[in-house]
């Protein structure tokens, strides 16, 4: 009976040694984060904001998440501003925002450039400040060359010098004087604001001794025609039939 006993017993609690071996454990790999599209769409379009030049879509995958479909990312954002101010566009393969076609027209700004007087253009400007009315021969005689072609037209063109009248001379040549816009420009309330002798010599402008006799006239740019002017007549300028040989750039010219 003890050895059936424990027969039973044995095959009941059977040893290691008849066990079945276990299986192996597999590692559990956790899946990866599912990509959160909205951080994703969010941060896609902050770069599209802050890049000053359009990019390019490997440019965009560089810096979100792998994985991320950049393609759908852009189509999406391509459709939510569709209807908005700027528009998200493909410019040469590249991506940027743009303002909408149809709002085009209000951001244009018309801007004048301003542009730099040469030398020649200003010494002429101020002769016609300080001697107005003057004739063309006049500030030839008072710089000592000869005033380039287009010189007073380029003072014309800019407001800060006009026509006057026709001097009562053999000719009759046209006499230049200053503009409104010439003293709001320079800051100026009448003509005779302009600084004097004084003025110019403690400014630096006048140096060394000067010729006996120079003076500094007294500006006057009354709008009313002197004794010696004849009014222009409408449409007038400065007859120029293309006759006179060309003058060539000499030694001690007009600098322009």
């Amino acid at each position: 009976m003890t050895a059936l006993r424990a027969q039973k017993f044995k095959l009941a609690h059977p040893t290691p040694e008849n066990e079945n071996p276990a299986p192996e454990e597999k590692e559990v790999v956790a899946p990866a984060p599912a990509v959160d599209m909205d951080e994703s769409l969010r941060t896609l379009e902050a770069l599209l904001f802050a890049t000053p030049e359009p990019v390019d879509e490997k440019a965009l995958a560089a810096r979100l998440p792998e994985d991320t479909d950049v393609k759908a990312l852009l189509t999406q954002l391509q459709e939510i501003y569709s209807t908005r101010g700027v528009n998200l566009v493909k410019v040469a393969g590249k991506w940027a925002f743009r303002t909408s076609t149809d709002l085009g027209h209000l951001m244009t700004r018309e801007q004048q450039e301003p542009k730099k007087l040469s030398r020649a253009a200003i010494e002429t400007l101020a002769i016609i400040a300080y001697h107005q009315p003057v004739t063309r021969a006049e500030i030839e005689a008072i710089r000592g060359v000869t005033i380039s072609k287009g010189t007073l037209d380029v003072l014309i063109e800019t407001g800060w010098a006009r026509l006057r009248g026709r001097r009562k001379a053999p000719g009759r040549p046209v006499t230049y004087g200053t503009t409104e816009a010439f003293l709001n420009h320079f800051g100026l309330n009448a003509i005779d604001d302009l600084p004097g002798l004084d003025e110019l010599k403690g400014a630096g402008f006048l140096e060394g001794r000067l010729p006996s006799g120079f003076a500094v006239p007294v500006p006057n740019d009354d709008p009313g025609l002197h004794d010696d002017e004849d009014p222009l007549e409408d449409g007038a300028q400065e007859l120029d039939f293309g006759l006179a040989p060309a003058v060539e750039p000499e030694r001690g010219g007009d600098p322009e």
